[in-house]
């Protein structure tokens, strides 16, 4: 979920040497194979055509989704800066993590981003690449800089609205493996990319053997206290219920993240409330700490039998997300429900 921020400054023309090393173009999503030397890769993203020459040695990760990928191909040493934090970093990338200059816990400036001579930049929201975010595609382009989106922001989504946009058809898992695919094509190391992918879909199946949860219902809860955003229907969370065979009780909407009042989910009452856990502090109740506190003091869901039963399931934010780390949530919840005698 990526929640609009205030506007950034108008974008400054900035005069000097930037040492950019790579050039992207035009408009159009699956890559050609990866050449080596000056052979570049070519391929349609979000309706752009992308050109990357040569393989990045000076790239920024705008979201934490797109950096995890990166640093779980072991790309640390090719990276320039990271923003856009929700989480603490996923178990394992710790080392990588660390290794590379984090531009800002939320979103940075055109201008810091430029100053890292990027060679190549991507993100895991269109916000991000828009107007109002750090910048346009556009203008990176303008600079010989490609930019990445990921497909899973794009593609069976319409972003034309206000909030987080809707889901015209439901996503899947196989829309992230591509992007790690991609990604990896990208950087020259395929290898590495369907390492990765195989070691995912290695984790999904672990996780939902045996799994009997068509009887179960779910609500996702990712942040925010007055105007809660619910997720709906079709986004990652979507991946979560329908590889587990669960019910999402608003599943009746294709809104990404709508916000729903307590009432209404009151009325829902759902078998159990899988609740983001966020270290940010940019809405209210970010924590899970604080979201099961307001769970079980306020009238209109303290008796709602989920809470009454403390059936809770906690995610990072990126578990709610489409990212490799959907699979992390399809693992919690699996396991959850197992535990609470709802899995069969």
């Amino acid at each position: 979920m990526h929640l609009s921020r205030p506007t950034r400054c108008s974008v400054l023309l900035l005069t000097g040497a930037l040492l950019l090393t790579a050039c992207g173009s035009g408009s159009g999503s699956s890559a050609k194979p990866a050449g080596t030397g000056s052979q570049g890769v070519t391929f349609d993203n979000c309706g752009r055509k992308v050109t990357v020459e040569d393989a990045p040695k000076r790239a920024v990760s705008l979201n934490q989704g797109t950096t995890e990928i990166l640093l779980s191909l072991g790309l640390a040493d090719r990276m320039v800066g990271t923003a856009t934090w929700t989480d603490p970093v996923m178990k394992g990338l710790e080392k990588g993590d660390g290794e590379v200059p984090r531009l800002a816990d939320n979103q940075p400036s055109f201008e810091k981003v430029l100053a890292t001579e990027p060679d190549f930049v991507a993100s895991s929201f269109a916000s991000t690449l828009g107007k109002g975010g750090v910048a346009p595609r556009e203008k990176f382009e303008e600079l010989g800089v490609p930019t990445y989106l990921s497909p899973a922001d794009c593609e069976g989504k319409d972003n034309s609205g206000d909030g987080d946009g809707a889901r015209t058809k439901p996503l899947t898992m196989e829309t992230v493996y591509r992007e790690v695919r991609e990604l990896a094509r990208v950087f020259r190391v395929e290898d590495r990319g369907e390492q990765l992918v195989e070691r995912l879909k290695s984790r999904v199946t672990k996780a939902t053997s045996g799994i009997r949860a068509e009887d179960t219902t779910v609500l996702y809860w990712f942040a925010n206290q007055e105007s809660p955003y619910m997720a709906g229907c079709c986004g990652a969370p979507g991946i979560i219920t329908n590889t587990l065979g669960a019910k999402n009780v608003f599943d009746d909407t294709k809104q990404e993240w709508p916000q729903i009042n307590w009432e209404t989910v009151a009325d829902r009452d759902p078998d159990v409330l899988v609740i983001g856990d966020l270290t940010r502090k940019s809405q209210t109740a970010e924590s899970a700490a604080k979201k099961i506190a307001f769970l079980e003091s306020n009238p209109a869901t303290k008796n709602m039998k989920a809470v009454k039963d403390k059936r809770y399931v906690l995610l990072s934010g990126q578990a709610m997300n489409p990212t490799i780390r959907t699979v992390e949530g399809v693992e919690k919840v699996a396991a959850a429900m197992r535990a609470y005698g709802l899995g069969g």
